[in-house]
């Protein structure tokens, strides 16, 4: 008898997920692989609910075992991301340089609601996506990269000492269309 999630994944996805779990056949850690490897082939960086139940299944791995490494490392995401990653520093040394001010005029500029953002505190993670699944915002606690505060993520390009407008400009160069040549 099939599982729910094999029901409602379609056979494309459990094919990228069965290959998934056949790269990290029997390999020390090989959830944190499956579950890497189910993510960067999903269109939206995510990790879906019957994604994880079907890991379990095909694995033998418990769901909740499945479902607590996908919960604790900041690398998976439980929700659909956008096109454009946005990810602000909030560490002592980016705050204190301004990140919070960053954060709040970016959620503003995008669109997403200026309340969800600045409800959250330091220690908190945030990850808000435009409803047109453009940009996603999210928030680290820290980047490593004290030295060149304010820091932050566009697309994993690192930038550093950060102000609004070299943060408007990036977020401007985003939308445009790509130039043909």
């Amino acid at each position: 008898m099939q599982s729910v999630a094999h029901e409602v994944l379609n056979a494309h996805e459990r094919l990228l997920i069965d290959q998934a779990i056949h790269e990290q056949d029997s390999r020390p850690g090989a959830l944190l692989g499956i579950l890497a490897g189910v993510q960067a082939a999903n269109a939206h960086k995510f990790l879906s609910m019957d994604s994880l139940r079907y890991i379990a299944e095909e694995t033998g791995i418990p769901p909740s075992t499945v479902y607590s490494a996908a919960t604790f490392f900041a690398l998976f995401n439980l929700d659909p991301q956008g096109d454009n990653v946005i990810c602000v520093c909030r560490g002592t040394a980016c705050h204190t340089r301004g990140s919070r001010d960053l954060l709040e005029k970016l959620c503003l500029d995008l669109g997403l609601s200026g309340q969800e953002a600045s409800d959250t505190n330091e220690a908190d993670k945030m990850a808000l996506t435009t409803p047109d699944q453009r940009f996603t915002v999210r928030t680290v606690a820290c980047f490593g990269q004290c030295a060149l505060a304010p820091v932050v993520e566009v697309n994993h390009h690192i930038l550093s000492h950060v102000n609004e407008r070299t943060l408007q400009r990036e977020v401007k160069a985003l939308n445009q269309p790509a130039h043909q040549h």
